[in-house]
């Protein structure tokens, strides 16, 4: 009996050296996990986030200076395009200077707004010493001509022929030659341009069409929505 009490005792003590055991292991674990848990980190946690940052650190620095590339890149883009409008209008306006002297050469048709001037000689007088003082000459026609540029004609046409830059006009009695081509009165000479502001040259106050009424010549003068001027035959 006294046997079985001893090993029943040995059995309760290492039951109980057991538990206190694993009590022991269990509380050492739970105090290591909270020494290492959420607050805590390792060196090597340390040593990954530290990398991370200075990764994430060295990432945004490249997108600045991408960024910056990129407005260097806009402002260049910006410039040219300035120079491009630049250019753009400077071609532009030498087409613009190139089609007027074609115009002013007789080079292409053109076609606008104008008004029609006709000289017509005046009635004669028997009385009178001298019938050349009824006509028109070629000094009259010259003052329309004249007239009719400085107001800002583009194209003008006496009797349907175009006027160019060299072109002459010669008074032979009763008719003007053109350019060598005859034509008799009236003349009647037309003018592509403002027709208002052609209008109001000629009809000014003192101006070319007093002048031409008080030589004896019949002026008229017609506004027209729309004159048709062609090119000069045989010019290129």
């Amino acid at each position: 009996m006294s046997g079985m009490k001893v090993k029943g005792k040995h059995v309760i003590l290492s039951l109980v050296s057991l538990v206190l055991g694993f009590i022991l292991a269990f509380s050492y674990s739970i105090a290591n996990s909270e020494e290492n848990g959420p607050g805590k980190r390792s060196n090597g946690q340390w040593k990954q986030e530290e990398e991370l940052r200075d990764q994430i650190l060295s990432q945004q620095q490249k997108n600045n200076n991408l960024q910056e590339q990129l407005y260097e890149k806009q402002e260049k883009v910006v410039n040219m395009e300035k120079e491009f409008s630049k250019e753009k209008q400077i071609y532009f306006n030498l087409a613009e200077e190139a089609e007027k002297y074609r115009m002013f050469l007789g080079k292409t048709k053109v076609k606008g707004q104008g008004v029609k001037v006709t000289l017509s000689d005046a009635d004669y007088k028997p009385n009178e010493d001298n019938a050349n003082n009824y006509i028109v000459h070629e000094h009259h026609i010259f003052k329309v001509i004249n007239e009719l540029y400085i107001a800002g004609a583009s194209a003008v046409a006496i009797n349907g022929q175009r006027l160019k830059h060299d072109s002459y006009v010669l008074c032979h009695g009763p008719v003007i030659q053109i350019d060598g081509i005859e034509y008799p009165a009236p003349f009647e000479i037309t003018a592509i341009g403002d027709s208002e502001v052609l209008s109001s040259a000629m009809n000014i106050t003192g101006g070319v069409k007093d002048q031409l009424v008080n030589e004896n010549i019949e002026f008229s003068l017609e506004k027209k929505t729309e004159i048709v001027l062609e090119p000069l035959i045989g010019e290129s």
